[in-house]
């Protein structure tokens, strides 16, 4: 379950993918895929996926046990299988590892 806390020792990234005009589904339904195989690695928390309502970006919160588990994972062959057909329906991606300083809830 994801854990949104300061202080914390666990590592989040956080991609933020443009899609092609229209190809935001082809491109959600890859990183699903990925996502669940990635559910089954080593210091794995949680995935959650996000789609802008304008069709062209998506957001991947990722959280990690820790860095070299995340990094292990991401180089692993099965999860890089899909990388070419995930480049053609995509523009960019942008990955960067983050930690919370703040959390500010309801009360």
């Amino acid at each position: 379950m994801t854990q949104i806390q300061a202080d914390s020792q666990l590592v989040t990234q956080i991609t933020i993918v443009d899609s092609e005009p229209g190809q935001q589904a082809e491109a959600l339904s890859v990183m699903t895929e990925r996502a669940r195989f990635m559910a089954g690695q080593p210091g794995f928390i949680s995935i959650a996926l996000h789609r802008s309502l304008d069709g062209r970006r998506i957001v991947n919160y990722v959280q990690w046990q820790n860095r070299e588990l995340l990094r292990q994972a991401h180089q692993s062959p099965e999860f890089r299988k899909e990388w070419s057909h995930f480049d053609q329906v995509t523009d960019e991606i942008d990955p960067n590892l983050y930690e919370v300083t703040q959390v500010v809830v309801s009360q």
